[in-house]
């Protein structure tokens, strides 16, 4: 896997990676991290990605790594009263 490319942002860090004809969407912030995958050949160039990270999606992103932190500090603080996973 290389990094093709870093999409500069004030708050998240975004990388792109090519591997295996596809290009990975990393997209970080303090202790979690979202990917997101694209055939190669589903974009015309790596500008076409840059359009992808809008402000609308960056939002989205934004409000699921809020939920995604709600769950792991829930997660954290039941870590002893949850023994089984669910099936």
């Amino acid at each position: 896997m290389r990094i093709v490319k870093d999409i500069p942002h004030p708050r998240f860090k975004i990388t792109v990676f090519s591997w295996n004809n596809k290009y990975i969407i990393k997209i970080e912030d303090a202790h979690v991290e979202q990917v997101f995958k694209i055939e190669e050949n589903q974009v015309s160039s790596l500008d076409e990605i840059d359009q992808m990270i809008s402000i609308p999606f960056l939002l989205k992103v934004l409000k699921r790594f809020s939920e995604m932190s709600d769950d792991f500090v829930d997660a954290w603080k039941n870590r002893h009263s949850q023994t089984n996973l669910p099936k």
